[in-house]
């Protein structure tokens, strides 16, 4: 489902806006720059002077688009997108990779606990103006917090996820031709030019080619008393 992709990359945006970036300024979370899309951070883009990086990863879990009721038509659902968001105390494994801070830290744990708030802050009560998840989403319907655990060792690593599940407009292709669908259109225009997300939605847009729907040649009509007839469509 698009929108779910729009989705996540509307988050991306929100808690790592552009003029951040540009600025190196400004960013609304501990975790500054560090956000990362679909991946976890890797062992060069840590800060090597810091005992641990704060980091952000957003992943799309699942999405769906149901029927509002019995007597819906196919183009009135409810698109419901699920994204998983990954706070974590991040620290170098090896040469390359990362792992969550292993340690029962109680002042890291307030740190993850911050961090972790910020981006709910961002998702749910941010100013509108600040936030393009919020503009694009209807409603956040659910949001559940789970710390990553080795329940064997009694070990509470530095790393939690949070599921945020959302309510958003459905895919709408009834559109120009060569354009995306909608919502996903209406968020590449509000987009800032050179963010990452408009980016992506743009690879996204060349990649995402859609059937175009022959020109109607013929139409065919009956009445009730069984009368037929076929002829051009009139202009």
């Amino acid at each position: 489902m698009l929108f779910a992709e729009a989705a996540r990359l509307a988050l991306i945006e929100t808690i790592c806006p552009t003029s951040a970036i540009v600025t190196g300024e400004g960013f609304p979370t501990l975790a500054g720059g560090s956000i990362f899309d679909s991946r976890a951070a890797r062992g060069a883009e840590l800060d090597a002077s810091r005992a641990f990086t704060p980091t952000v990863a957003v992943y799309t879990v699942e999405s769906s688009a149901n029927l509002r009721g019995p007597l819906s038509d196919a183009s009135d659902r409810e698109a419901r997108a699920v994204l998983d968001i990954v706070t974590e105390l991040s620290v170098l494994e090896g040469d390359a990779d990362t792992t969550p801070l292993a340690e029962n830290d109680p002042l890291a744990r307030l740190v993850l606990a911050a961090l972790t708030s910020q981006v709910r802050y961002l998702i749910e009560h941010a100013p509108s103006g600040r936030s393009f998840f919020r503009r694009f989403v209807n409603l956040v319907e659910r949001i559940e917090t789970k710390t990553l655990v080795v329940p064997e060792l009694g070990l509470r690593l530095q790393s939690q996820t949070t599921r945020v599940t959302v309510l958003c407009d459905d895919d709408d292709f009834n559109v120009p031709a060569g354009e995306l669908p909608e919502p996903i259109r209406s968020l590449l225009v509000d987009l800032p030019a050179n963010s990452y997300a408009r980016q992506q939605l743009l690879i996204l847009a060349a990649a995402f080619a859609p059937q175009s729907l022959p020109d109607l040649e013929v139409a065919r009509f009956e009445t009730n008393l069984g009368v037929s007839g076929e002829g051009l469509p009139q202009n």
